[in-house]
């Protein structure tokens, strides 16, 4: 076992921060599980994977499909018989305006994708990371989950969710090896942002490379935080 690469899954791999997260994790030689909705986008990041000299899995799927998490669980039980670390990354930002206009629809895939798939990931990647010598987990999420601003309803509802629910998660497994934390990237140069900010001058924000950099560390088998709320921008600042 000790010679075996980690396996850790990444949602929402396929660009942005969990893309980062993914090459990162494959530079240092563990085996990523990918997982996006692009087929293609997916194809790409293995490509830079094997040209480090790595190797990642690929599954493409839509984290609105609960019978796929379900099969992904049984998959990585049969085949692996453990899971090292998990990096929920993916998320949809819904529809910004005001609450009121924001239709049923948008609403509930927002939650789906950002709080209810999440639950599911974390009930049938449970088993198998309890297997794993040193698991880890983190989940991504936003700074108005704390701070609620106009016009951000789904999301934001979305990403508190997230957080008192992997905070409660934290708090029944703390006397456990696995250790699981929230992480706040802030703004950062990706397209989610810029769909959100149209006006902001991208450049004056932190690559995903950096923000991943960061990220990455709380899924390393020497992290022994668990249960807390890291904020990139706060790292950044207590280092200069």
């Amino acid at each position: 076992m000790t010679d075996q690469p980690r396996l850790v899954l990444v949602t929402g791999a396929s660009r942005g921060i969990g893309r980062a997260a993914a090459l990162h994790l494959a530079r240092r030689g563990d085996l990523v599980i990918a997982i996006a909705r692009s087929k293609a986008a997916l194809e790409k990041l293995d490509d830079e994977i094997r040209a480090m000299g790595n190797e990642a899995i690929l599954v493409p799927m839509d984290l609105k499909d609960a019978k796929g998490i379900d099969t992904l669980g049984k998959v990585i039980a049969d085949r692996f018989g453990r899971l090292d670390g998990f990096v929920a990354n993916a998320g949809i930002l819904g529809t910004l305006g005001p609450l009121e206009s924001v239709g049923p629809r948008s609403f509930e895939e927002t939650i789906e994708v950002n709080l209810t798939a999440n639950w599911r990931l974390i009930s049938v990647l449970s088993p198998s990371l309890r297997k794993s010598p040193a698991p880890r987990a983190v989940f991504v999420t936003s700074s108005v989950a704390a701070k609620p601003v106009a016009f951000w309803g789904p999301y934001q509802a979305s990403k508190a969710g997230l957080e008192a629910m992997v905070m409660g998660w934290a708090d029944e497994t703390e006397n456990m090896g696995l250790k699981i934390n929230i992480f706040d990237p802030g703004g950062t140069r990706t397209d989610m942002r810029a769909k959100a900010k149209p006006g902001e001058d991208p450049m004056t924000l932190p690559s995903p490379d950096e923000v991943a950099a960061e990220l990455v560390k709380l899924v390393s088998p020497d992290e022994t935080r668990t249960g807390q709320r890291i904020a990139y921008r706060q790292l950044v600042a207590a280092r200069s």
